[in-house]
């Protein structure tokens, strides 16, 4: 039996035989040619360049249907790369000149393009390197006459385990057949994180080194929610887990009946339940969960599926989507921010970015690329005459930033009001409280927001200094660390002080015992993933406001995360026996 620790992208406990997919792992000779056998082999590359843009077309149409279209844009990403004539020239100028093979010359030009994108410390590079090795794949296989990937040809239920997935690896599996997804590679940001989370797929992404010690066909236990694989378990452990994974499935069929409830504690104290989206077609599985709205919309997406900016239209479309899709119910929309871990390549030459979380992103990148932003401020308040729409700014650390990004809502105001477009006047205006520099000041921010919501995901990383990607120190990545419960305490303080409505949208709120420990801080709306609502709305309506305060205030008692933990789990065994077997 052997375990490793990887990190969560999307929940569910699952076990079952494995399917390891191999990577490509080819080493291709340079092999040469003929003088006279020139341009039949450039006809043959240009042949198999066509038979490869068919390939993706196809991959693209399907994504298309099954997705929608901002999935598919990954694979006109693609396409456009296999239009691009300095790349096509180099492979003919290796033929030509150097007289390579058609398979030499695409390996030897691509496995340089590839080295070179991997060099450059920008945490979004590896995406677009991943993209190209895609391409090298297809091609080589055409060249070489192999057949197509497995992936959809499976036609039994497997766990998929891989290095990493590439767009078309991911365009060509069949939900049915695929229980869970496992890669050694990979972060919350890649192609194969946004696809499990769409098609809802438990999903382990970063687990490090496993494929050499593993087989297809061996038994393997996915516990996602924990971001830990199990290959080859002892008997002792597959009965855990069967039993976890039964009490989770009857737990699922309870939650159907919380739908349209209202979520309140034991003594009648309302929680605000919202979910978080990154995409338009998430709000039919927002409303059948339950949730009361939108409490964070990400947009970041509309820009990283596709080789060009998305339009003022693109943008409009999505929201207005979103808002007449919730029936009045709020939409919160945060406008663009590129972090750490899903920069945006095409504008990295802006600025050299030797530590991404803490150079140019969130609302510096934005007021620096005012186009864009205005761009996305003119749609955002297009679409707010169809449901109750607000803005969220992110990544806020002045008071001078958040004044800077609402002149550029006004500026976009003025625009569409000399255009005579409609909008709605006095749009709700927030920030993302993520920055312990903005919680530290956060009485100066009240006079010029409507709200704020809480970002735990980045305060926890610039509180602790750690990045929650990096396996060396991720440990120290901890929601329940007594330095940002004292940190969200502030928070609702000041907010209680100024009458201000505070939420939390990090994904400290998708982890039910966690939720309670915001509960006990005065937290009283929170925003989680889609698949959290319901067991949050239930956990919510077992427990009372004065139990949750007590735990809370036991836990900020110690000074040591082990020692919270243990506090914690603790008293909430006493308060609800059994009920947080399986939620992390």
């Amino acid at each position: 039996m052997r375990t490793f620790q990887g990190i969560t992208v999307s929940q569910g406990i699952v076990f079952g035989e494995c399917f390891v997919l191999a990577s490509a792992g080819l080493h291709i000779p340079k092999q040469y040619i003929e003088p006279h056998r020139i341009e039949e082999e450039i006809s043959r590359f240009l042949s198999v360049i066509e038979q490869a843009k068919e390939e993706i077309a196809v991959n693209r149409d399907s994504t298309a249907a099954a997705l929608g279209t901002t999935f598919a844009n990954i694979f006109e990403a693609q396409l456009m790369i296999l239009q691009d004539e300095k790349l096509l020239s180099e492979i003919k100028s290796r033929i030509v000149n150097d007289r390579f093979t058609a398979v030499s010359a695409v390996s030897d030009i691509i496995e340089n393009r590839i080295r070179i994108l991997r060099k450059i410390e920008f945490a979004g590079i590896a995406e677009k390197a991943n993209d190209i090795k895609d391409i090298e794949k297809r091609l080589l296989r055409l060249l070489l006459g192999g057949k197509k990937e497995l992936l959809d040809t499976l036609r039994t239920p497997v766990i998929l385990m891989a290095n990493n997935l590439t767009p078309s690896e991911t365009a060509n599996f069949d939900k049915r057949y695929i229980k869970a997804i496992v890669t050694e590679e990979g972060g919350v940001g890649g192609h194969t994180a946004i696809l499990a989370s769409a098609l809802d797929i438990p999903c382990v992404v970063g687990a490090g080194p496993f494929l050499n010690s593993i087989n297809t066909g061996d038994f393997v236990i996915v516990d996602a929610g924990g971001a830990k694989v199990i290959v080859n378990p002892d008997e002792t452990t597959q009965n855990k887990y069967r039993d976890l994974a039964e009490t989770d499935e009857s737990r699922i069929i309870s939650f159907v009946s919380l739908r349209d409830v209202e979520t309140i504690t034991t003594d009648g104290v309302k929680i605000d339940v919202f979910a978080n989206i990154e995409f338009p077609h998430e709000v039919e599985n927002v409303l059948e969960r339950g949730a009361e709205g939108i409490g964070l919309f990400r947009t970041e997406f509309l820009f990283l599926t596709q080789d060009s900016d998305p339009t003022e239209d693109d943008h409009f479309n999505s929201y207005r989507r979103a808002a007449e899709s919730m029936n009045g119910k709020p939409v919160i929309i945060r406008t663009f921010d590129f972090g750490d871990d899903k920069i945006l390549d095409r504008l990295a030459g802006l600025a050299v970015e030797r530590n991404p979380a803490l150079g140019l992103r969130g609302i510096r990148l934005a007021l620096m690329c005012r186009e864009l932003f205005l761009s996305q401020l003119r749609a955002i308040l297009r679409a707010s005459i169809y449901g109750d729409v607000r803005v969220m700014f992110p990544m806020i650390s002045t008071v001078q930033e958040l004044l800077s990004a609402k002149v550029e809502l006004r500026n976009a105001e003025d625009e569409l009001r000399h255009n005579n477009i409609p909008f709605r006047e006095n749009i709700q205006v927030g920030m993302m409280v993520e920055v312990p520099a903005a919680v530290a000041v956060l009485d100066h921010f009240a006079e010029h927001s409507s709200f704020f919501s809480i970002g735990t995901n980045d305060l926890i990383q610039y509180t602790m200094a750690v990045d929650r990607g990096n396996r060396n120190v991720n440990q120290l990545f901890n929601a329940e660390d007594p330095a940002v419960l004292r940190m969200i305490q502030q928070c609702v303080k000041v907010s209680k002080e100024k009458n201000i409505s505070l939420s939390l949208c990090g994904q400290m709120a998708s982890v039910p015992r966690q939720a309670i420990l915001l509960a006990g801080l005065g937290v009283r709306s929170i925003s989680c993933t889609p698949s959290a609502v319901s067991e949050v709305k239930s956990m919510f309506r077992k427990i009372s406001i004065v139990d949750c305060e007590k735990v809370t205030k036991e836990a900020m008692k110690y000074s040591q995360i082990s020692d919270v933990k243990q506090c914690v789990k603790y008293l909430l065994d006493s308060l609800m026996p059994d009920a947080f077997r399986n939620t992390g």
